[in-house]
């Protein structure tokens, strides 16, 4: 992974280095930086390239690459698939090779529609003075871009900073729906940026005009977007989502109680039918793991190993399904001997104010400890940091301690208090999430930012000790809700509108998955040196769940804790998990309790004033 930059000017002006941005990149790739100044045919117009590298594969890698031929490649990503890349290899190296050979603008988009995995690049094509920038299908990396009229220059880059005035808002994420090339020739004699775009599409249908209206909201004020003339497209690497509806609904029997146990699970799985599919889902999200859980950092035979006390993988992890699976998926590919690092944070619990005491009602002894409340039940805490996801954490530990009893899971407890909360989101977090602004970008950055930092405490020897987890590789569990009908708006859409307003929820889910989420985590994650990774993302694993019709993976009929990832469910408990399979969803920003710490009278939609840097 990497922090990638590029800034083509068509002017002469100076460029001055934003410092905030610069070091934000350096973070991101903390092994090797270098900068590089290309100019095209006409001498005023000019490309400024800085890459800042996580060495990830093969041999340490300088970006930007430049090959023999003056191309330059700044590349941000993995190739899981879909493109040879040897165990020794350098994926970087390797795209850069084989983007040299193309010799045509078809070319260059079949070799990026066959990469199976996460992206984001800015290629500069010395033939024809072109410059290609743009995110793979799901956008699972960060691009931002900007256009700066006075000076004028874009700007592109995985993360950005925020700045006073008007030019606050000028940011925005590169909408991931295709592939863009600018003609630098012609813009030189244009003196304006005008970009050709490349539809992703499903099987030769050509997808320019719904995508033309995405992309003309989110381009650059004083930039230019028209769709490519040839009508060149990439090939989409998941197949289309499954929207048949059943003709008819057969009544289902009630479960025994509204307390879903995995009992309910076990039932269901005695269908050989439902058996099959819940084993291709679990052959297909295991290789899916597998593929990010070993493709880390090569090693030479003859090299020392890695000490065994330091994790390579770390999980992003509450104890619920989505976190458990990943986990009991990582305990199949990870050598027993080296340990997995759960991260699970939490935000400190206020003390409520001292009130009247009400009058007393039966039953209820006037010395019993406050509780606190998660889905309707009551728990004792005896520390502050007891929150759902700490609780549920712990006894998704145990459950994986029954799972391989060999294995050390070093459950990472990260407590975060409310002052060191407000100082780290002026200092990096508004930042980071920018130019995403609600307050559910800054509950969710917030949370992702602390976890993945992984400093906190581990339980050894019966003593709490402080720990700092050494993982560069984390994993998170998103795409799973999207891709499975887990929120509880899919529940009122489906009580709604039946199957067919469910088929069209998940398929807005996806769509606005990029824009909504991955950008804002993967700078997030990425601002602390390590490479977020999305097993629920795998192409193939997004292509399989688009084959089935949406009653296979939901059942929303059932109660909470069942219905909703029903498939995923029935995979947890074929896995030999327990009663975290039946484990109701519940956010993250609830479980680790940051919603509780601010203005609780906010929607999560509002606007977010504690992200505005001062």
């Amino acid at each position: 992974m990497c922090g990638i930059f590029c800034l083509l000017s068509l002017s002469s002006a100076h460029f001055e280095w934003d410092k905030t941005v610069h070091e934000h990149l350096k973070r991101r790739g903390p092994n090797l930086s270098r900068d590089l100044t290309v100019r095209g045919t006409n001498p005023s117009c000019r490309c400024f390239f800085s890459a800042h590298v996580l060495h990830m594969r093969g041999i340490l890698t300088p970006q930007p690459f430049q090959d023999n031929t003056g191309n330059v490649l700044v590349w941000n990503g993995e190739i899981f698939g879909g493109v040879p890349v040897m165990p020794e290899e350098n994926d970087t190296a390797v795209l850069s090779q084989r983007l040299s050979s193309c010799d045509s603008p078809s070319e260059i988009l079949s070799l990026l529609s066959a990469v199976r995995g996460p992206w984001a690049f800015v290629y500069y094509q010395k033939a024809g003075d072109y410059l290609w920038f743009g995110r793979d299908f799901l956008g699972r990396r960060s691009l931002l871009w900007k256009f700066d009229a006075a000076v004028n220059a874009l700007t592109l880059t995985s993360v950005a900073a925020q700045s006073s005035g008007p030019d606050r808002s000028a940011w925005q994420e590169v909408p991931a729906a295709g592939v863009y090339r600018i003609d630098l020739k012609a813009v030189t004699e244009a003196g304006s940026v005008t970009f050709e775009f490349h539809p992703w599409a499903h099987g030769g249908n050509d997808l320019a005009s719904s995508c033309s209206e995405t992309i003309l909201e989110s381009v650059p004020s004083g930039c230019t977007a028209v769709t490519n003339p040839s009508g060149l497209v990439l090939t989409s690497p998941v197949c289309p989502l499954n929207t048949s509806i059943p003709k008819s609904l057969n009544e289902k029997e009630s479960l025994s109680n509204s307390h879903p146990c995995v009992k309910d699970l076990e039932q269901m799985l005695a269908s050989k039918e439902k058996n099959d599919e819940v084993n291709q889902l679990i052959d297909v999200l295991s290789e899916a793991v597998r593929r990010r859980v070993q493709s880390l950092p090569f090693r030479a035979q003859d090299g020392p190993p890695p000490p065994n006390d330091n994790a390579s993988v770390a999980i992003l992890f509450s104890g619920g399904i989505d976190s458990m699976v990943l986990a009991a998926l990582a305990d199949r590919h990870i050598p027993a001997h080296q340990p997995i690092d759960l991260l699970n944070v939490a935000f400190k619990l206020q003390v409520p104010k001292k009130q009247k005491e009400p009058a007393k009602k039966p039953g209820k002894h006037k010395n019993q400890p406050t509780g606190f409340k998660t889905d309707g039940a009551d728990y004792q805490t005896s520390s502050p940091f007891d929150v759902p996801d700490r609780i549920t954490g712990k006894a998704g530990l145990k459950e994986l301690q029954d799972l391989n009893p060999e294995r050390r899971w070093n459950f990472v407890e990260i407590d975060v208090t409310k002052e060191e909360l407000q100082t780290v989101r002026q200092e990096r977090i508004c930042h980071l999430v920018h130019p995403l602004a609600t307050v559910l970008d800054d509950s969710i950055g917030c949370a992702v930012w602390f976890a993945a930092r992984g400093t906190g405490s581990t339980m050894q020897d019966g003593d709490q000790r402080a720990f700092t987890s050494s993982a560069m590789v984390i994993l998170t569990g998103i795409g799973a809700d999207e891709q499975l009908a887990g929120y509880s708006r899919h529940r009122v859409r489906f009580t709604m509108s039946g199957h067919e307003g469910l088929v069209q929820e998940l398929a807005m889910e996806l769509a606005r998955i990029p824009s909504r989420n991955l950008g804002r985590d993967d700078r997030v994650i990425g601002d602390h040196g390590k490479e977020a990774r999305f097993p629920y993302l795998d192409e193939d694993v997004v292509s399989y769940l688009n084959s089935l019709p949406v009653w296979e993976k939901a059942d929303l009929s059932l109660p909470r804790g069942v219905g909703e990832k029903l498939l995923l469910r029935l995979a947890a408990k074929q896995l030999g998990l327990g009663q975290s399979a039946v484990l109701p969803k519940r956010a993250m920003q609830f479980g680790s309790r940051i919603a509780k710490m601010e203005d609780h009278r906010e929607k999560a939609s509002d606007k977010c004033t504690r992200l505005l840097a001062e």
